[in-house]
């Protein structure tokens, strides 16, 4: 049988992975990916190395197999999403260094559209936030001398991750996005289901340079045959959340996953339905393998795994992530000390540009173990926040809690999180869901795969992480993290 390769590039790592008819990982590959920080608050990538680092990648996971390109029966492609990218039509060059998604340099613009924000948020299911890829387009078209006239021209291209992968995969022959990924740019009706004519107004950009919107489950190119010595179907397109809300097995409402990366994202399948919140989270496309639209009610949290990094890298606290697992296990709490990660601000349900991280209860007899105990701790606070807003929102208690991502490894947050959240946590056999979700869009479009059903059988159960925390402790934590949040918010 052939196989099916995953290209999944996300914020510190371009990954690759290449599964069988079984949806079982034959091998993975990865190369990391460096973020840039000009000035406090700017976020920046290389656009040419994010294309080179996925390409390694890939190359590195098909030798790894030892299976040729002409054994891969589809290409999915899984991304960052909102991080964005303009190149010139011609050349193939980036204007100016992608902006990441945790990027916050358009946050004033973003309060001068606050008269809008009824009219976005009705349109697009966003809150307006420098977290999308909106005004991260038009501030590039206003600070790159000559791109906005050469946009209007047609001259300049906008695609965020995906888009940029498969015009670099397909020689600049396809110029595409999908609806999971079109709508996280402000830019994009969710009803509709195509760019909304208001919306560029409002933000000044040209539709010209906008990617046609495609299924996220068909067939939509070939890649060149230099890329990878064979003409290769690209058939998956997601941005990464859809992705692993997919990989979760997640295709039908009510089913709901939260991703453990750099950022932390909870996502509840709503089905056919748009959804509305009432309680500051998105309404965002989830991935459809039918021309029927499906939605996703999706809280996002800037700051998760990548406040572990700054514990490595900036204050020196530990030498890597996995040894934090045993530091948070060495003592029994962390005797009142909370870390409120907003190091870019605060999103769902906050969405507080301004904040900014705190340690706070700090004594004497704080240390080491303390402080990295209560960051691990926060992304289980983080994450109960926008739980709790899913079920105000949906009128039901969620069942169970599904998890991925690179921290979702960590026995000691796992647990804690059931505790704080007074659910259980299911970890699944295979943590790769992202690069798992876009193998299966790109398997069900060709055929590989028969039926959503039969994907949904890949999907195993690990480890369940069951509550066993008391009620009284689980309120007075939980009491203790929202004093944390109001003393870092700038607005309440």
């Amino acid at each position: 049988m052939p196989f099916i390769l995953s290209l999944d590039e996300g914020t510190t790592s371009a990954r690759a992975a290449l599964y069988d008819y079984e949806a079982k990982r034959i091998s993975l590959a990865a190369v990391p990916t460096v973020s840039h920080f000009p000035h406090p608050g700017w976020v920046e990538q290389d656009a040419a190395l994010i294309w080179q680092s996925q390409l390694q990648a890939a190359r590195n996971t098909l030798g790894l197999a030892d299976v040729a390109p002409a054994e891969v029966h589809a290409i999915g492609v899984t991304n960052q999403r909102e991080t964005t990218v303009v190149w010139d039509r011609a050349t193939g060059t980036p204007v100016a260094p992608a902006i990441v998604w945790q990027c916050r340099r358009t946050a004033a613009r973003c309060r001068e559209l606050s008269a809008h924000a009824a009219k976005i948020t009705r349109k697009s299911g966003l809150v307006v936030d420098a977290y999308f890829s909106g005004t991260k387009i038009e501030w590039i078209l206003d600070n790159v001398d000559g791109a906005r006239a050469k946009a209007e021209n047609g001259d300049l291209l906008f695609g965020n991750v995906d888009t940029w992968l498969i015009w670099n995969l397909t020689a600049g022959r396809v110029h595409v996005t999908d609806p999971t990924n079109a709508s996280r740019t402000m830019l994009f009706n969710l009803a509709a289901g195509d760019w909304d004519e208001e919306l560029l107004g409002l933000l000044r950009v040209p539709r010209a340079m906008l990617p046609k919107v495609v299924s996220s489950s068909a067939v939509i190119g070939h890649t060149d045959a230099a890329v990878f010595g064979a003409e290769v179907p690209i058939a998956g397109i997601a941005g990464d959340q859809q992705a692993a809300l997919a990989g979760q097995a997640c295709f039908s409402k009510g089913l709901s996953k939260n991703t453990y990366g750099t950022g932390c994202f909870a996502l509840l399948h709503a089905g056919d339905t748009e959804p509305i919140s009432e309680n500051r989270l998105l309404a965002t496309r989830a991935a459809s393998t039918t021309a029927q639209a499906q939605f996703a009610v999706e809280g996002s949290i800037f700051i998760a795994g990548a406040a572990v990094q700054w514990l490595r890298d900036k204050a020196g606290l530990i030498a890597s992530a996995p040894e934090t697992e045993a530091i948070a296990a060495s003592i029994p709490n962390t005797g009142g000390v909370y870390m409120v990660p907003a190091f870019v601000g605060l999103g769902a349900p906050h969405w507080d540009a301004e904040a900014r991280a705190e340690i706070t209860g700090l004594t004497l007899g704080a240390g080491r173990a303390e402080i990295v105990r209560a960051t691990l701790e926060s992304m289980a606070y983080q994450t109960r926040e926008l739980i709790q807003a899913m079920e105000a929102d949906s009128g039901t208690r969620l069942a169970e809690l599904r998890v991925d991502g690179g921290a979702a490894a960590n026995n000691f947050l796992m647990q804690f999180q059931a505790d704080i959240l007074d659910r259980p946590v299911v970890r699944p056999a295979d943590p790769e869901t992202t690069a798992l979700g876009a193998a299966f869009l790109a398997g069900l479009a060709t055929g590989y795969w028969k039926s959503v059903s039969e994907v949904e059988a890949f999907w195993k159960v690990e480890r369940r992480f069951e509550p066993g925390m008391a009620a009284s402790a689980r309120d007075s934590l939980w009491s203790g993290w929202q004093r944390a949040v109001a003393k870092a918010r700038t607005t309440c």
